[in-house]
């Protein structure tokens, strides 16, 4: 992890979720986020995404936890992402300039301390000693079948379109992912994805919040009846 900077501007988005080696589009259009997209195209390309923390019901955080601010608590666990590709979109009348970006996830990181921010946005000094194991999760190896049969059944009760038989080609840590990062869990469940400590972990949450969903799919189904 040596070659990873430690000092990050980071990216607060709800429900946005990177994981090693994932990779994650962004559109870029508010000013302080495109100057830092600017910043970093610069230098080493490297930007860390965080999410905002959601206060819930019985939250003894007081009302200032999740809050819609510019500067919401985020959670301290992390992706740093690089920019793999780039564009930057024609500038219409009235707007601000734009980036289409495509980020690949590296590894997790832990905020440390916030820095002063920097042209509107923050920056954060990091480590990621804890998540030495991120660079070997992208050589694991598991049988995708167990996760294809959950995402089938998942997808019959929420109507969606997964299309499984492209998905039984793509190999089991990119199908891992991809539906950990595409599907439309709650934002504490994809930071619970995230923090897993590895990735048959990974795959254990996974399944498990997917036969969740078919549970509370169920459980409402019975009561409209």
């Amino acid at each position: 992890m040596d070659h990873m900077p430690r000092t990050l501007p980071i990216f607060p988005l709800t429900g946005a979720l990177l994981l090693p080696g994932g990779r994650l589009p962004l559109f870029i259009f508010e000013p302080r986020y495109v100057a830092m997209i600017q910043d970093v195209l610069e230098g080493d390309r490297v930007i860390g995404m965080v999410q905002p923390v959601i206060a819930r019901p019985g939250d003894d955080r007081g009302p200032e936890a999740g809050r819609e601010s510019d500067a919401p608590e985020v959670y301290p666990i992390g992706c740093a992402g690089m920019i793999e590709h780039w564009e930057q979109l024609p500038r219409e009348q009235s707007s601000s300039e734009r980036y289409l970006i495509l980020l690949h996830g590296h590894s997790r990181f832990r905020i440390h301390r916030e820095l002063p921010a920097r042209s509107g946005y923050r920056r954060a000094e990091v480590s990621y000693d804890e998540f030495a194991q991120d660079q070997g999760d992208s050589e694991a190896h598991f049988e995708p079948g167990p996760l294809l049969a959950a995402l089938e059944r998942f997808g019959q009760a929420n109507n969606l379109s997964l299309q499984l038989d492209r998905l039984g080609e793509v190999s089991g840590l990119a199908l891992l992912n991809s539906m950990a990062m595409a599907l439309p869990f709650a934002p504490v469940e994809k930071q619970a994805l995230l923090e897993a400590a590895d990735v048959e972990k990974r795959q254990e949450l996974l399944l498990t919040l997917l036969k969740m969903g078919l549970e509370i799919r169920s459980a409402s189904g019975a009561f409209t009846h």
